[in-house]
């Protein structure tokens, strides 16, 4: 691709080998900074910018890495927020300021602060669990098992069929929007068996050969959207309504235009920029020459 889907490329240097040196993290916190959230919400200064603090004060918070020789943390809120991308329409206009690295910072944090709001207890004995690993583990001293912030990968697919893509649209899509198909990659299968499975049950289509194009951290909550192309031999579809409202083939043209044009485009309104779908529509376009 030649731009790098939102979210991704976090300019910090994680510094992982420093995350179970617990004295090295209490001398890191003298002259750190903290990033200013409100709960799971950025707090952005009136250059559209995050906003850091010069203090990491007490309670749970996360190593988020070095810059420039400084430490860099996020404190847990009370509460998280597994809330899908949907449902947080408040939140995207301030994500719209952001800058790619400061999205990416963003998207990070918020991830990992909303695992450890929502996992405060063990799964294996239900006892309180205590922050360890500069925060990207969460330690149980009961029955000693560890726990590890959990990401939920995504496959995420353009379907191509004779010079045309397959697009879909959810109930909840705004007006004449489409997107690629997606769905949760299951436990025993592949990338490329969960594209076939998820176009089959949503379109009836069946696809042969997949692609895989790019992937990009999705914090909302916490998703690892694994882009893909799919090749199919069948214009014919079979739409599962109780999966997505609608499926349509799309033309080249018709995606150039909707990627052009935006909301005043003829044929149908594509993804927002921070979505991968909108990237993967871009990516064949440029690919299709």
């Amino acid at each position: 691709m030649s731009e790098a889907p939102a979210f991704s490329g976090q300019p910090l240097d994680r510094a992982d080998h420093l995350r179970t040196d617990a004295a090295k993290l209490a001398e890191l916190r003298e002259g750190a900074r903290l990033l200013r959230l409100d709960g799971l919400v950025p707090e952005l200064d009136d250059d559209g910018r995050l906003i850091w603090d010069e203090s990491a004060p007490e309670g749970e918070r996360v190593f988020l890495g070095l810059a420039e020789g400084r430490a860099h943390f996020a404190a847990v809120p009370g509460e998280g927020n597994a809330d899908p991308a949907y449902l947080q329409r408040p939140i995207w206009g301030m994500l719209g300021q952001l800058s790619a690295d400061d999205l990416a910072l963003y998207g990070t944090a918020r991830s990992v602060l909303d695992w450890h709001a929502r996992h405060r207890f063990c799964a294996s004995c239900g006892q309180p669990t205590a922050l360890a690993k500069g925060g990207w583990q969460r330690d149980c001293a009961a029955c000693g098992a560890q726990h590890f912030p959990r990401v939920d990968p995504v496959a995420i697919m353009l379907v191509e069929c004779q010079g045309s893509l397959l697009l879909g649209r959810q109930a909840r899509f705004p007006p004449r929007s489409y997107s690629a198909l997606a769905g949760f990659v299951e436990p025993g299968e592949s990338i490329d068996d969960a594209v076939r499975r998820e176009v089959f049950e949503e379109a009836g289509v069946t696809v042969g050969e997949v692609r895989y194009v790019a992937s990009q951290p999705w914090p909302f909550p916490s998703q690892l959207m694994l882009g893909c192309l799919g090749f199919a031999d069948s214009l014919e579809l079979t739409v599962d309504t109780s999966e997505i409202e609608d499926a349509r083939w799309f033309t080249r043209d018709e995606v150039a235009e909707a990627l052009g044009k935006g909301p005043d485009s003829t044929s149908f309104v594509s993804p927002p920029s921070q979505a991968i779908a909108r990237h993967l529509l871009q990516w064949w376009l440029e690919e299709r020459g």
